[in-house]
């Protein structure tokens, strides 16, 4: 069967890619559906905080289940084999890691919860909306700086990176995401408040 993935891609590997493709394509059809008044920069925020969630949810939310019952290497189904495929290029995640599992129960409870608020923040323009992203983007931040430093710090043994699908697409891309989107909301979060602290000066001095 794997005989018709492309060289160097398994068929879980294209399945697995192609339900990340899936939870794109769920995070446009919400963001068209609930951010038709938003800005242009907005709506592109809405996109990234729908898929957010969802990855959260739908993805790691399993992962933390698996873990606490066992481990993804003993269980079984569709997202077992997801995440099978991704420990590939991290072994932690095939057994139970205490920091790993640790950092992800507070990423499936504290960020979604966060993300839902800000969505909502959003697309009703609340007060609070530069509160939550701020806090938000930090969280996924430390997170992932939780995830591969203590690797990082022992000589990176349980990270594969002798496959460019294992190095740059599970490890680079994926998780590079949450860098560089974080960064740039706390950089958009940053022209917000201090363009509106402007507004108030200006209209404190008149």
């Amino acid at each position: 069967m794997d005989s018709s993935a492309p060289p160097g891609l398994s068929l879980v590997a294209v399945l697995s890619l192609l339900a990340c493709s899936i939870q794109v394509l769920t995070a446009i059809l919400l963001t068209h559906r609930y951010g038709g008044r938003s800005s242009a920069t907005d709506k592109w925020i809405l996109l990234w905080l729908f898929y957010d969630v969802i990855v959260h949810l739908t993805l790691e939310g399993p992962f933390v289940y698996m873990s606490l019952v066992g481990t993804v290497q003993s269980s079984e189904g569709p997202l077992a084999e997801l995440w099978r495929e991704y420990s590939k290029a991290d072994s932690r995640w095939l057994v139970f890691d205490p920091t790993i599992v640790s950092i992800e129960i507070l990423t499936v409870v504290l960020d979604s919860v966060l993300g839902i608020l800000l969505i909502y923040a959003v697309v009703k323009d609340q007060y609070y909306r530069h509160f939550l992203q701020i806090t938000l983007s930090v969280c996924e931040l430390y997170g992932g700086w939780m995830t591969f430093c203590p690797d990082w710090l022992m000589g990176s043994p349980h990270l594969d990176t002798s496959s460019w699908l294992h190095l740059w697409v599970y490890l680079v891309f994926f998780n590079g995401l949450w860098v560089l989107v974080p960064v740039l909301l706390l950089i958009q979060s940053w022209f917000s408040l201090r363009s509106m602290h402007a507004v108030n000066h200006t209209h404190k001095r008149l």
